[in-house]
Formats: structure tokens, sequence, C-alpha cells
């Protein structure tokens, strides 16, 4: 892991891969939900875990832990899957009402 192994920085990278790697688990979770209710829990989960992820790499970024283009790179990765599950969020509200 870059981090670990360049930087020797323990603490944020047990942070960014603890979030990081929950956003995965639970829409997996999610797409074995047993209700509307459970994916929508799940999801919800994981668009928390991505907001965590953002907030962990823009420490990371700030600090100097991480170079502007990889920074770049997963911030961008981060906003897709931000926008994908806000999508999944406001499609499953429509359809509760």
């Amino acid at each position: 892991m870059h981090l670990k192994e360049t930087k020797h920085e323990t603490t944020l990278s047990k942070q960014i891969l603890r979030c990081g790697t929950s956003i995965g688990a639970n829409v997996e979770e999610a797409s074995g939900a047993q209700s509307r209710k459970d994916f929508s829990h799940k999801i919800s989960i994981s668009y928390k875990e991505a907001k965590e992820t953002r907030y962990w790499l823009r420490l990371l970024n700030d600090t100097g832990f991480i170079d502007k283009k990889m920074f770049d790179s997963l911030l961008t990765d981060c906003e897709e899957l931000l926008k994908i599950m806000g999508s999944i969020q406001i499609t499953l509200k429509g359809k509760e009402k």
C-alpha cells in the first residue's frame, strides 16, 4: 500500500482502507437485500462511507501524503460513486410516494 510503504503513514491509511472498502461491501449487501427498505438502508450506508472516504482523501491531499495526480484520480472515482448512489437514493424515494 502506497501510504504505508512510502510515507510510513498508518492511521490515515487504515481509515481510508476501512471506509473505502465498506462502500463496495455495503453495495454488495444491498444487491442481496431482502426488501426495498433493506436495499435503501445499505445504499445509504454506502453513500455515507463514500462521503467519509472523500473526507480522508482531502485530508491526505492537504497533508501531502498523496500527490495531486493520485488525489485527483481517487477523488474523481469517489465523486462518481457518490453521484451513482445519490441517484439511486433519489429514485428510491420517488418510488416510496
